[in-house]
């Protein structure tokens, strides 16, 4: 990460007189988060009339700020010219359709090849937002829909809304057992206690609330769609395991692939050959960093995920036949 810097300098106008210098700042630069604007105050990059003052000091109006914005730049990936599919993009966001197998950011063996370098390749300007602009993320076998900041406003504006539960996310996952009606699971997660790999239900995990409603229903199986309340890692995955309706192809969470008695052929060659957690983000919506009005995108199913509901169908249909 290489640090890089600019100044800006506004006056404090006379309608914010009484308010929190730290609120008169969210006022004054609307582009950066309220908790960044506060780490600046007590750093010293953020000053009134010359002087460092405490986050919570009252200003009268008409001082001048001065605020040096150290930004960090983005270097720990590198541009690729990898295909996306993208649903929509304007000037302030990206909104894209990742596919099954691809790794969202670099890490410990995964340093190319994934969604950040794309986007960097896609659009270089990203180095200069913080993440490249990611401000949510799917597991790397998780298909589906994901909005990115371009510009610094949108980042501040996207990060809100999903830290206040306003982006709604809707996914469909396919799930083992005959499932009655939906419900919603409101149980804590946290890492698993002996594998670090995985997130477990833990009384002293983070909250994490999902709701489901059932989609369509098969012999051994289900159709269910899935919204989040809260963003916990792997917490769809974790929520069904929970109440023992694990998702079809989740070997984490769900353990060895179980066949339906009687199955037909091709269910079991579906089944068989479906090598990932069949779990698919098909729609976002949140509100438009720039404009203020709300904005929703859908994703089709992929094909995998249409096979595997296309065999469940027809293994029902041969056993009522």
């Amino acid at each position: 990460m290489i640090p890089t810097e600019s100044r800006l300098d506004a006056t404090v106008p006379p309608e914010l007189a009484g308010r929190r210098f730290d609120q008169a700042l969210a006022e004054l630069f609307p582009d950066y988060s309220r908790s960044r604007l506060t780490a600046w105050i007590r750093s010293g990059a953020a000053l009134l009339d010359g002087a460092v003052v405490a986050p919570r000091h009252i200003v009268l109006g008409g001082e001048a700020v001065s605020l040096r914005v150290v930004m960090e730049r983005e270097i720990g990936a590198g541009p690729e010219d990898i295909a996306l599919d993208l649903a929509y993009e304007d000037e302030e966001v990206i909104v894209v359709d990742k596919p099954a197998g691809l790794v969202v950011h670099p890490g410990a063996g995964n340093q190319t090849g994934t969604l950040q370098n794309a986007l960097l390749h896609h659009d270089p300007r990203l180095a200069e937002i913080p993440r490249g602009g990611i401000v949510h993320r799917l597991d790397k076998d998780t298909s589906g829909l994901m909005v990115v900041a371009r510009t610094l406003r949108a980042h501040t504006s996207l990060v809100e809304q999903l830290s206040a539960r306003e982006v709604h996310r809707q996914y469909l996952a396919i799930v083992y057992g005959a499932m009655i009606a939906g419900g919603r699971v409101d149980a804590p997660i946290g890492r698993h206690p002996r594998d670090r790999l995985k997130q477990a239900v833990r009384e002293d995990g983070r909250e994490a609330v999902t709701r489901y409603r059932v989609r369509e229903r098969f012999r051994a199986m289900t159709a269910v769609e899935c919204t989040l309340e809260t963003g916990r890692t792997h917490q769809i995955r974790v929520h069904m395991a929970h109440i023992r309706h694990p998702l079809v192809g989740d070997p984490q969470y769900g353990g060895l692939l179980k066949l339906p008695k009687a199955a037909t052929a091709e269910l079991v060659d579906a089944l068989r050959g479906f090598r990932r957690q069949a779990l698919h983000a098909e729609r976002l919506e949140f509100v438009h960093p720039r404009t203020g009005k709300p904005v929703a995108f859908e994703a089709p199913v992929p094909p995998d995920m249409q096979g595997l509901l296309a065999a469940l169908r027809a293994d029902g249909a041969a056993q009522r036949g």
